[in-house]
């Protein structure tokens, strides 16, 4: 993602989603509070940040974020609760771009992309046009070993509901290894 960001000068935003530890109360029914927040990596700055209504989710919340903030240039990055049609269409409608984690709320769409991959991985990319990279880290008695592909999403052929995706440009799979070690 840091070389990406280097190569066409855009500003990351993750926005993510953290319950305060110890903000409940028991006795009087007071649930933890949950909030989002939106981070400009670059400098080290929260943006913006919301209250999750109590009966509610981040997928509510996470639109009512995105309109306070002027994100245009910006990729937005947001985990599997935010991988959400509506909320990619306001992210291109306010000339952002995205980088949604697909997990098993979008399950066709999960299902049709990892089975593409599979292929893929077993036929060695071969053919396809494709990028890769890999990052590998140690720390805290484990070795992490990252191995990141992405492929223009016109490789993958039809996906399901795809034109309800607004802004799909490309496809990625990151496979993560972790190693203890004594």
């Amino acid at each position: 993602m840091e070389s990406i960001t280097e190569a066409i000068g855009a500003q990351v935003i993750p926005i993510d989603g953290k319950t305060a530890r110890q903000s409940f109360d028991r006795n009087s029914g007071q649930k933890a509070i949950h909030v989002i927040s939106a981070w400009a990596s670059e400098h080290r700055l929260v943006l913006g940040q919301l209250k999750v209504d109590s009966k509610s989710n981040e997928i509510t919340a996470i639109p009512k974020l995105l309109e306070l903030l002027d994100i245009a240039g910006c990729i937005i990055t947001i985990d599997a609760m935010g991988c959400q049609k509506e909320i990619a269409a306001q992210i291109i409608v306010k000339k952002a771009d995205y980088v949604l984690t697909l997990k098993g709320n979008q399950s066709k769409l999960e299902n049709a992309v990892n089975s593409w991959f599979e292929k893929a991985q077993s036929n060695n990319f071969e053919g396809v046009d494709h990028s890769y990279h890999h990052t590998t880290e140690s720390a805290h008695g484990r070795i992490e070993i990252r191995k990141y592909w992405s492929v223009p999403v016109e490789q993958l052929g039809s996906l399901p509901n795809q034109e309800k995706w607004l802004g799909l440009r490309s496809v990625g799979m990151v496979m993560c290894e972790r190693r203890q070690w004594t």
